[in-house]
């Protein structure tokens, strides 16, 4: 059976059972080992430019990992939440559906932060590497 046939069958049967979850949305690709891969390939997200520059690193690599479970993770639609340490500052990250380039996964994306008062955001969209890391289109 191709692939897409075996992946159009279980995702019918998780459906009807209404109790499947996924790890990640592309099978078959190896997810980086670590936190700092992940972060490091993603080069800054949409945090890492006018959005974020404010942000401490701290919350800025908080922000950036909402980003990618966003993107790896997470249904279209669907919010991934963050707060800063403080309690004051959060953000909220929403990935579209994912569509195919050429032989790569992308999805566009949004992430919204807030400091309380005042609330930004940014748009874009991200494409997924062979080795299971999201990049940024510029």
């Amino acid at each position: 059976m191709p692939t897409a046939a075996k992946a159009i069958t279980l995702l019918a049967a998780c459906l009807s059972l209404g109790a499947c979850t996924t790890t990640s949305l592309t099978s078959g690709v190896a997810a980086p080992t670590t936190k700092d891969t992940i972060i490091a390939q993603m080069n800054g997200g949409l945090i890492g430019g006018d959005l974020g520059k404010k942000l401490p690193e701290r919350e800025r690599r908080k922000a950036l990992e909402a980003e990618y479970r966003a993107l790896e993770y997470t249904p279209a639609r669907m919010p991934v939440t963050w707060k800063a340490d403080n309690g004051r500052m959060g953000g909220e990250v929403v990935a579209a559906q994912p569509y195919r380039v050429g032989s790569q996964d992308c999805r566009q994306y949004s992430h919204k932060l807030s400091d309380g008062v005042r609330e930004s955001e940014a748009r874009g969209t991200a494409c997924r590497n062979p080795d299971g890391s999201w990049t940024p289109l510029t």
